[in-house]
């Protein structure tokens, strides 16, 4: 065989090796960065439709009741399960024009956007929230509608669990939506 013949054959060889290695890490390298943006994608979508929301309305209504609290000189109401008329009809005034309308909007966050929790299953104080929340909205619904008294409170506790599992959510979510940004910027 003549060296020029095997010379040629043996870069012809090598060229398509070549060829054939930087084609393979090429498509490999495209996978990870359809990847990383549909991961990307999913996670600005939790940030801007749910997380981002409720983070918003959980630290408005936080805000709001420590206002509401100075108001009235005190955070702690019905401790002794009963309430002045004047400290009723401000909690009242409060509770219909702040505190249910917010309620009610993480409620529909919460039923309309639940396949973007960031969690295998509803967590435990996602679902502690909406009985908090169903439980004294029809409560009061029914004060208001057919004069039916009740206690002017939920029957569960505000579930400060859920503020702080959002709160932590929201976070991750935004550290994970930095880290995969930069990971393509360097891509």
């Amino acid at each position: 065989m003549d060296s020029t013949v095997t010379a040629a054959t043996i870069a012809a060889v090598a060229a398509a090796v070549g060829w054939l290695v930087n084609h393979i890490l090429s498509e490999r390298s495209e996978r990870n960065r359809n990847k990383h943006r549909a991961r990307l994608s999913h996670v600005e979508r939790q940030l801007e439709e749910l997380y981002g929301p409720l983070f918003f309305l959980l630290h408005e209504g936080t805000a709001s009741f420590k206002d509401f609290s100075e108001t009235v000189g005190r955070n702690i109401f019905f401790a002794n399960g009963s309430i002045s008329s004047e400290d009723l009809n401000t909690w009242l005034f409060w509770v219909d024009n702040d505190l249910m309308p917010r309620n009610s909007a993480i409620q529909v966050l919460l039923s309309t956007k639940a396949h973007l929790i960031d969690a295998p299953r509803m967590p435990a104080s996602y679902i502690a929230f909406i009985d908090h929340h169903s439980s004294w909205r029809v409560s009061h619904l029914r004060w208001k509608e057919e004069g039916v008294p009740y206690r002017w409170h939920s029957r569960t506790n505000w579930p400060r669990e859920f503020e702080l599992d959002v709160i932590a959510t929201y976070e991750k979510l935004k550290r994970i939506q930095e880290e995969i940004s930069g990971i393509l910027v360097g891509a």
